[in-house]
């Protein structure tokens, strides 16, 4: 089945399904293996010190793939790099990372946890997209205002954005459907493809997979963590309470996404399931024709 979304066309991939940003993991070998699997591959900016570490992370992905592949740029908000004596990461200084980018010839690029409108302004100027991840609809309004091209918004399901006034996913989704007029891209607690399914039913055009991509072949993730996130009890009192009752503090947790998490595969598997079991449920439901378009 061929797969058609404002995003996908943005991204210019073979499926609507982004990677999320990790800390630590977002490199070249996960984040190319994404890419080859039909998905869209993303580095993470904040993993790399210097120019010259992401430059050769950059040259390392274009030798592991030729599909389409993004970077993420995390920023933190002015008063928390106040608090760390300027140890921060701030919008200004990914903006020659963003010239990296650019030159290596990334068409879309994310941004996440607090705005971001010169990275946008540099990657409009180059005719690049700019897709902003954030944990609130105000938050969404704030950044279609401000010239995103998309926004990914986290339900309170997910883990790594959290925010006092952060909704549920389903909750995000179809009232961002309502009140934005660019393309919208689901996170948070999405693991399988009733829920890849039910996020585009939502009004989504895309899926981003973050905590369900991280006990594949390719993460970068300790075996010993890949172990826990297959074990774990998603409906254990301690872990409830730190997905939804903000106790994320010091404690490395999983979304509730790791529920659908059974066992160890590749990035490749892990992405045709879901597009495979999709298409079984489309099917069961009388859907016949040969290509999923939401434009």
């Amino acid at each position: 089945m061929i797969w058609k979304t404002r995003i996908s066309e943005m991204m210019d991939t073979k499926y609507p399904i982004i990677m999320g940003a990790f800390v630590g993991l977002g490199k070249a070998e996960f984040a190319a293996a994404f890419s080859n699997a039909g998905g869209f591959g993303i580095l993470t900016a904040i993993n790399f010190k210097n120019f010259e570490d992401f430059q050769a992370e950059i040259d390392k992905m274009n030798r592991l793939t030729n599909k389409p592949w993004g970077v993420n740029f995390s920023i933190m908000p002015p008063y928390l790099i106040e608090k760390m004596g300027g140890k921060g990461r701030s919008e200004e200084s990914y903006l020659d990372f963003v010239d990296l980018a650019i030159d290596a010839g990334v068409n879309v690029c994310t941004t996440s946890a607090y705005q971001a409108p010169k990275i946008g302004k540099k990657l409009h100027d180059a005719d690049c997209y700019w897709f902003h991840k954030c944990a609130t609809i105000k938050h969404a309004i704030s950044a279609e205002r401000q010239g995103a091209d998309a926004v990914t918004i986290v339900g309170v399901e997910g883990t790594g954005f959290k925010n006092p006034l952060q909704n549920t996913t389903l909750i995000n989704i179809t009232m961002a459907k309502k009140l934005l007029k660019i393309p919208i891209i689901a996170a948070g607690g999405l693991g399988d493809a009733r829920g890849f399914l039910g996020a585009l039913a939502m009004g989504a055009e895309a899926v981003c997979f973050g905590t369900a991509i991280l006990a594949t072949i390719e993460s970068p993730a300790s075996e010993s963590w890949k172990e826990r996130l297959i074990t774990q009890n998603i409906f254990d009192e301690k872990f409830h309470k730190k997905i939804f009752h903000f106790e994320l503090k010091d404690s490395v947790v999983g979304s509730m996404a790791i529920g659908h998490i059974d066992k160890i595969v590749s990035v490749k598997e892990f992405i045709e399931k879901i597009i495979t079991d999709t298409e079984k449920i489309l099917r069961s439901w009388g859907f016949t024709a040969n290509e999923f378009a939401t434009l």
